[in-house]
């Protein structure tokens, strides 16, 4: 219901701002535009499907590997105490909690490719044992915002984006992104956790999370008195090893427990194939109405209107330079990235502006993104609360980026 609001509400307001210019600004244009929009968001939204389906096969692939070798069970052991606290309506042993811990620890080594299987596989099980199959349960939705927080320790992307544009030091948004993506991340949990009326002063939640506060605080402070040269070298390295490592075990502990590993990847990349076919309807419905709606000139409307207000305040407005990064942002990865390389190229990758549209990018996940992908994945058709709570660590991500922004580089 929600999504169908929100998709609703893109596509007229977009007509709407396309009326508007073309009564008061005579831009007949604007309707070509917004057509041709439709057209390219469409074709962007199946091209990102078919490149999903490579990446899905694979992953589902090595998941269905480390499934079959008993090796997702192990994690699902590990993380059972703070997962059944947070997600108290799946069985302890189910596979489901493996498959997120998973998908976790990928977003937060910055391997976005390796983290969506893993997330969908997640909701699969999930959806399972969900009573209600066309309304997300309470896992998914903890789960979901838990995704859209964007919990990232090596924000590799943003750093190569920098170094492409030549900025003297790539990693020098670091420090400000782990920072921004916790608060994000912490904000989500905890407003998930007030509508399900989760205890967070249980010992285990509260103890998890002062472990999590002061292995963030211990990576910041190694990686802070590293050369900045060297800390993308470092990040790189140990996202790539990280990730080498999980598939080598999985295959070696598989083949040593004697299951046929090579069947056990089929058996999962098949899957994944199916897993992206059944995401192609439901991302070219959120990029066509996104891509009207940039086209209609309301992003740039909103943007002006937004700037206008703070300068009335008195407030410093050189942060909105940045803000279509962070409006696009809960919208469109892609988009957002795109607004995020405007930004660096019209201002230098080492301005404000340039810096500050990185802060945002890596401070959060692309919300309706998510939503539109994970719950179409598996049919899910009521979202409930999970936009509410995903927007809110948006808000939170955003924000804090923005403040950071100005008390590391302003």
């Amino acid at each position: 219901m929600v999504l169908n609001f929100i998709w609703i509400g893109f596509l007229v307001i977009s007509f709407i701002v396309a009326l508007v210019q073309l009564v008061f600004f005579g831009n007949a244009q604007v309707f070509s535009d917004v057509v041709n929009s439709t057209f390219v968001s469409a074709k962007t939204g199946f091209e990102i499907s078919l490149g999903l389906t490579g990446v899905l096969s694979l992953w589902l692939g090595i998941m269905k590997i480390g499934e079959k070798g008993g090796v997702i069970n192990t994690f699902s052991r590990l993380v059972a105490p703070f997962f059944c606290k947070i997600f108290p309506n799946i069985p302890k042993d189910h596979p489901a909690m493996g498959s997120m811990f998973m998908n976790i620890s990928a977003n937060m080594l910055g391997l976005d490719n390796a983290a969506t299987p893993m997330g969908l596989k997640a909701m699969k099980e999930m959806q399972e044992i969900n009573l209600e199959k066309d309304t997300a349960s309470n896992p998914m939705i903890m789960f979901l915002v838990l995704n859209t927080a964007g919990m990232t320790l090596i924000p590799i992307s943003v750093m190569v984006y920098r170094a492409q544009l030549g900025a003297a030091n790539p990693a020098d948004v670091f420090l400000p992104i782990v920072l921004a993506t916790y608060f994000a991340a912490l904000t989500g949990l905890i407003s998930v956790a007030i509508y399900q009326k989760i205890n967070l002063f249980d010992k285990t939640i509260l103890l998890t999370l002062l472990g999590v506060t002061s292995i963030i605080a211990g990576i910041i402070y190694f990686l802070s008195g590293l050369p900045k040269e060297q800390i993308a070298l470092y990040s790189s390295f140990a996202a790539s090893f990280i990730l080498l490592s999980i598939i080598i075990s999985f295959v070696v502990i598989t083949a040593i427990r004697k299951i046929n590993v090579y069947d056990s990847f089929i058996e999962g990349a098949k899957e994944g194939f199916q897993v992206a076919i059944g995401i192609v309807p439901y991302l070219i419905a959120i990029l066509v109405a996104i891509g009207m709606f940039r086209a209609s000139g309301g992003m740039t409307m909103l943007i002006d209107s937004i700037s206008w207000l703070i300068s009335l305040t008195g407030l410093n407005t050189d942060f909105v330079g940045a803000l279509p990064t962070a409006l696009m942002k809960p919208l469109s990865g892609s988009g957002a990235r795109g607004m995020m390389v405007d930004a660096m190229k019209l201002n230098g990758p080492d301005s404000f502006v340039g810096r500050l549209s990185c802060i945002i990018q890596g401070s959060t996940d692309t919300t309706f993104y998510i939503l539109a992908v994970y719950f179409g994945s598996v049919g899910i058709k009521k979202t409930r609360y999970a936009l509410i709570c995903g927007l809110l660590a948006d808000f939170a991500g955003i924000t804090a980026a923005i403040l950071l922004g100005y008390l590391f580089f302003h």
